[in-house]
Order: C-alpha cells, then structure tokens, then sequence
C-alpha cells in the first residue's frame, strides 16, 4: 500500500513545534508497529512510541485523538489541533457509551487513527474497541501524555509526550 508523505507547510501564523521527526518513513513506522502487534497478538494495528505519533501527526498522515477526560485535558494538558473524544468520563470514569460514534465523527474509519490517554493503558483498550467497531488502522500511543508512575508515585518523570519535549499546551 503505498503511503502518500504530506509536505509541511510553514505558517508565521502557526505555533512553531520541534521539527524533530522520526527518520523513518510513515510506512516504515506502521510497518513496524504492526509486526509488533502480530508478535504480542494485540487486538488492534499497534503500538507507537511518542515521537512516531508525533511524526505521522505532524506529516498529516494520522489523526491524533486524545482519549482522556475532559478533566484532564484542562489541568493537565493536551496536543494542540488533537480532537478529543473521551473513552471514559468523570472522576468515577465511566465509560463513554457515545465513545465510538463520536469518534466516527473525528476520524475516518479507514485511515490512521492515533489514541493517546494519561499512560498508554486507556488508549490501548480504546484502540481494541474501534477495531471491533471497524476502524482498520487504529494504534496505541505508548507511554501516553504523562508516562507511568515514579518511585514516589508521581507522573511526568517516566516517559510520556510531555516528558519527551513533544507540544503540548494547558489551558
């Protein structure tokens, strides 16, 4: 499947981001996410780190969808332009029951679907269920926005997208 690579337009209106990307080609870094994904039998395409999500985001050649709750993404942070459809909602995090119609709504069922939550963990459930529901390329942000705990129990030291450099912005 050959995979077309967007070229970037500079907008001096635009935030200026890190141009750092991955080196490799977009089909190179699903290519690799899903014979990782064939090895481990996840029930979705797989598994991408922060820098790839970034990359094929940033080269338009995915939609990254944030997954957590609306909560999270006002005090926390959140990807600038990364449409948000919560997989679980409030403080007891129920889960969305509009969840996949609303996502339908944000990402095309055929195309590149990036699911990112706090660690990795949401996400991944998320991804498993919109590839039940047909979306046939849907990957799992690794590490998610704030990475897993530290040895005292906090988030933002142990990977994430925040953690890596990558934009974020906190309203």
């Amino acid at each position: 499947m050959a995979v077309e690579v967007k070229e970037e337009k500079k907008d001096s209106q635009s935030p200026q981001f890190p141009d750092t990307l991955s080196p490799l080609s977009t089909a190179e870094i699903l290519a690799r996410a899903r014979a990782e994904a064939s090895e481990r039998g996840a029930p979705y395409a797989g598994s991408l780190s922060p820098l790839e999500a970034w990359t094929l985001f940033r080269r338009g050649d995915a939609v990254l969808v944030d997954v957590r709750t609306a909560e999270e993404l006002k005090f926390v942070g959140h990807v600038p332009d990364a449409p948000h459809v919560a997989w679980q909602t409030g403080t007891a995090l129920i889960r969305n029951p509009r969840f996949l119609k609303e996502l339908e709504q944000k990402a095309p069922k055929p195309g590149n679907v990036l699911l990112l939550c706090r660690s990795g963990k949401r996400s991944a459930a998320a991804a498993e269920a919109a590839t039940r529901a047909g979306f046939l390329s849907v990957f799992n942000v690794r590490e998610g926005f704030e990475g897993e705990k530290d040895e005292s129990q906090h988030r933002g030291e142990e990977g994430g997208w925040r953690r890596r450099g990558l934009p974020w912005v906190q309203d």
